[in-house]
């Protein structure tokens, strides 16, 4: 097919974008939005860094030529430098489409996908579906109802009642969702092959290892070292479990054989599962009955409550949360 067809059919797909439309480089997996489409060039811009940059269309021409030169499979690190969003506006191109586990876009016959990662959403009349089984929805609906009514900027501020109906839903939703976390990356783990990055609408992953190591036999490692020279007293040290037996049989304390510091801590002890499914069951009522005016209220509050949320779970530098006791600084 000559490149002039395939051009505007290119220019056709991309101006049936809707507004907002993002893509993705398939190696340096920056984000990006088709700004403008004219005859001769795309406009693109980063999301990032807010730059606008031009993709010129003698520039399309010679990566399809050079698709076509490949039979049909272009290995993307021939690529030049910053000219990763070329192959990413190409593959909204119906026959063209990127293979990131083989590093190559490729011409094709059928159907194919592309680096489009998401389109805004749009409006639907159609009833809340709320997921059944699913633990840690509920917990998150009663955690956000807690967030809209407290100001949890001034903790202290607080009723002690309050902050305890607080600490018991984040730490439900925490263990909740480490459990659907987990489920999660178990999946994803059979979707990741190759050490790159893959990145979704709201960040990325990549597939990790992790080297656990485990001592053999204690004889049969002595016994390996001290073939190698090693002398067995420079390998062996206290044994923790052997410590507490011995102090079993005598008359030491802890503290004689042990450096012991103290910390406070607070531990959720009960939940109460019939007030929060009370609670929750009113929340759906509510959420269910909302119509017209309300239901862009609660729209609103919604937007409002997301914002002060990704305030509040930015990253910031951790520490222990704890009330030192026995002269700790």
């Amino acid at each position: 097919m000559p490149f002039n067809v395939s051009w505007h059919t290119l220019l056709d797909e991309l101006e049936e974008l809707p507004d907002g439309a993002t893509l993705i480089t398939p190696l340096s997996h920056k984000r990006f939005r088709i700004t403008d489409v004219q005859e001769h060039r795309v406009i693109i811009q980063f999301d990032e860094s807010g730059e606008n940059r031009p993709l010129q269309r003698d520039q399309f021409e010679t990566l399809h030529q050079r698709i076509k030169d490949s039979q049909g499979r272009f290995q993307l690190d021939r690529l030049p430098p910053d000219a990763d969003p070329y192959p990413a506006v190409l593959s909204l191109h119906p026959r063209f489409e990127i293979d990131e586990d083989s590093g190559i876009i490729v011409e094709t016959e059928g159907a194919t996908t592309s680096q489009l990662l998401e389109t805004p959403a749009e409006e639907s009349d159609e009833e809340r579906i709320e997921p059944e089984g699913l633990e840690v929805y509920s917990d998150a609906l009663l955690l956000i109802d807690a967030l809209e009514r407290n100001d949890v900027t001034e903790l202290p501020e607080l009723e002690t009642e309050t902050l305890i109906d607080l600490y018991t839903l984040l730490s439900d939703v925490q263990r909740n969702a480490n459990d659907l976390r987990k489920d999660v990356a178990d999946v994803l783990l059979n979707r990741l092959h190759h050490d790159r990055p893959v990145s979704g609408p709201f960040g990325s992953v990549q597939r990790t290892a992790r080297r656990n190591r485990s001592l053999k036999d204690e004889e049969e490692v002595l016994g390996t070292l001290e073939e190698a020279g090693i002398e067995p007293e420079r390998v062996t040290s206290v044994d923790r479990d052997k410590v507490d037996d011995a102090l079993d049989v005598t008359e030491l304390s802890e503290r004689d054989v042990y450096e012991i510091e103290e910390s406070e801590y607070v531990r959720k002890a009960d939940v109460d599962e019939e007030r929060k499914e009370t609670r929750l069951q009113g929340l759906k009522d509510q959420l269910a009955a909302t119509e017209g005016e309300e239901a862009e209220e609660l729209r609103q509050e919604i937007e409002e409550l997301e914002s002060r949320i990704d305030e509040l779970t930015e990253f910031k530098s951790g520490q222990a949360f704890h009330t030192p006791t026995g002269g700790e600084p």
